[in-house]
């Protein structure tokens, strides 16, 4: 299947371009989000759940890799949840993508038994508690964060439940005056499990 969105046609494969989502500013870039789900492994009618989802692109692309692929963002703020749900109406097959709004330590206990989660925002070791206990059998998960708070929280996941460790830095040609130099993006830091 192909979703023809203003005249542009994406695919199953992950990566679509960041300004096929809108945004405010806060986005789990296009190189870092197709590795979180090649370790996310979309299959067909699987459930995942997007834990701070902002944007909703992880779920969205989720979405979009499988047949009868669903997913539940989970967003505490209003206003991100809202472009998350604009964001899928656009990309995503209809019925696929659903949204609950509310702190993820509070909504995860209410939600259906996920195949694989992702956690990008508000996560907590409460959170991933809840999540490992809630994951299927043969369930993955993927943590990414930008700061030294959730550094540390990756690393006490990894020592407690096992799974890969990284660090991702992307930089990107830019204009540096009359040449062209390399523009790091923020590191992310990514626990990967199962």
């Amino acid at each position: 299947m192909i979703i023809d969105r203003d005249g542009a046609l994406y695919g199953r494969v992950a990566g679509l371009p960041d300004e096929a989502f809108e945004t405010d500013g806060l986005l789990t870039k296009r190189v870092v989000r197709a590795s979180a789900l090649a370790h996310l492994r979309p299959r067909p009618g699987e459930l995942l759940w997007d834990v701070g989802t902002g944007a909703g692109s992880i779920a969205i692309e989720w979405c979009r890799a499988a047949e009868g692929a669903r997913a539940i963002g989970i967003e505490r703020r209003a206003d991100r949840a809202s472009v998350a749900l604009a964001n899928a109406a656009r990309l995503t097959p209809e019925e696929t993508f659903r949204l609950v709004e509310g702190p993820a330590d509070e909504v995860l206990a209410q939600l259906p038994t996920p195949d694989a989660v992702f956690v990008g925002g508000g996560g907590s070791m409460t959170v991933l508690e809840q999540a490992m206990a809630a994951l299927a059998p043969d369930g993955r998960i993927v943590v990414h964060g930008i700061t030294i708070e959730t550094e540390l929280l990756c690393v006490a996941a990894q020592q407690r439940w096992g799974g890969e460790l990284a660090r991702i830095q992307v930089e990107h040609a830019q204009p540096l005056g009359s040449m062209t130099g390399w523009t790091p993006a923020r590191t992310v830091i990514q626990w990967a499990k199962g």
